[in-house]
């Protein structure tokens, strides 16, 4: 196992992409990066993470921000309860005395959102303390290399790849140990098409001598994901348009979002709708189909644009410049945001 170790660390040396968060050992940098790639492409997060650091550059900025820019700042990242809670931490550690976060794994795992990868992660790379760090990455390539047939969908599998990659630990050099399963798997141990005949450990892999690379790591299936039909309305008034908060908890909670209702419906419909419920509009306009990807739902849009004589309604009207710079509109509703802009 030691030559795994070895060539793992090696390969990675010789081989390591150039990533702004490897340019720093700052935990909270490590911190940021680390949430933001749970749920974003890499090149995308250059981007967000740049910005990101920017704007609040400490512990305590993040920790001050308001909720609104905060989640501007994150908008199209997805998840939102992360960089909620990513906040939260700021603020017990900034009120507990702290300006980064700690070196412990037991003080890590006792902050909000902070999980058994995230916290092997900074301790590993921030602290370079020998600490396991089991994401996908990990996942497929020990799952490969070792042919392991328990399925990840099931929590006691944890523990199978704990057993293995303990082994594996090195005392030194953690840091490098937990960013080579990072970079092997998404440059070469990649879910589909591997490229296996340039893999470090291709010859100490059970599946490229069976060419079964596409059945690990092994998995449950997925649950099908229910779908929801939806309707959303672009009211314009004199250049502005109604937004409206969700509710605290749930989907997108707290997020702005275009009015909408769960409903399959037709052009006729929406007029007699606005007519019967005395809607002061002038003019009603199809403007296209949109689809989003839940982890659990897919939602089939339909938008009209409105156009209203006067405004109406518990909503919050605003102007173009506003949605682009003040209100986090989730990606959701991206196609009927780009409408709006493009108009």
């Amino acid at each position: 196992m030691q030559k795994i170790t070895e060539e793992l660390i090696t390969w990675y040396q010789d081989n390591k992409r150039d990533l702004p968060w490897r340019h720093t050992k700052n935990p909270y940098y490590i911190w940021i990066s680390e949430i933001m790639l749970q749920q974003t492409r890499v090149e995308a997060v250059k981007e967000y993470y740049a910005r990101f650091i920017k704007k609040l550059p400490t512990l305590k900025d993040l920790a001050d921000i308001s909720e609104d820019e905060l989640l501007k700042l994150w908008e199209g990242l997805g998840y939102y309860s992360r960089v909620r809670n990513m906040q939260k931490t700021a603020k017990k550690l900034i009120e507990s005395g702290k300006d980064n976060l700690p070196n412990t794994k037991d003080e890590l795992l006792s902050l909000p959102g902070i999980g058994e990868y995230t916290a092997g992660a900074i301790l590993s790379i921030s602290y370079n303390i020998p600490t396991l760090a089991i994401d996908g990455n990990v996942y497929r390539v020990i799952g490969r290399v070792y042919e392991i047939e328990e399925s990840i969908s099931k929590p006691a599998t944890y523990k199978v790849y704990s057993k293995i990659l303990e082994k594996l630990l090195p005392k030194e050099n953690a840091s490098d140990f937990t960013q080579s399963f990072m970079d092997l798997g998404s440059l070469i141990c990649t879910p589909k098409n591997p490229k296996c005949i340039i893999c470090p450990l291709n010859k100490k892999c059970g599946v490229y001598k069976k060419n079964t690379q596409e059945l690990y790591p092994v998995k449950d299936k997925k649950k099908e994901q229910k779908i929801e039909e939806r309707v959303v309305y672009i009211y314009s008034y004199k250049n502005k348009y109604a937004i409206q908060k969700r509710k605290e908890k749930g989907l997108l909670a707290s997020l702005y979002e275009f009015p909408n209702t769960l409903e399959s419906t037709s052009l006729i419909d929406i007029e007699n709708d606005l007519l019967e419920k005395k809607v002061p509009y002038q003019s009603v306009l199809e403007i296209g189909e949109a689809k989003h990807v839940f982890s659990h739902k897919i939602w089939y849009m339909k938008g009209y644009l409105i156009e209203l004589k006067n405004p109406f309604g518990d909503f919050l009207w605003v102007t173009k410049e506003e949605l682009q710079n003040k209100y986090s509109i989730p990606s959701a509703f991206s196609y009927f945001y780009d409408y709006i802009m493009n108009r």
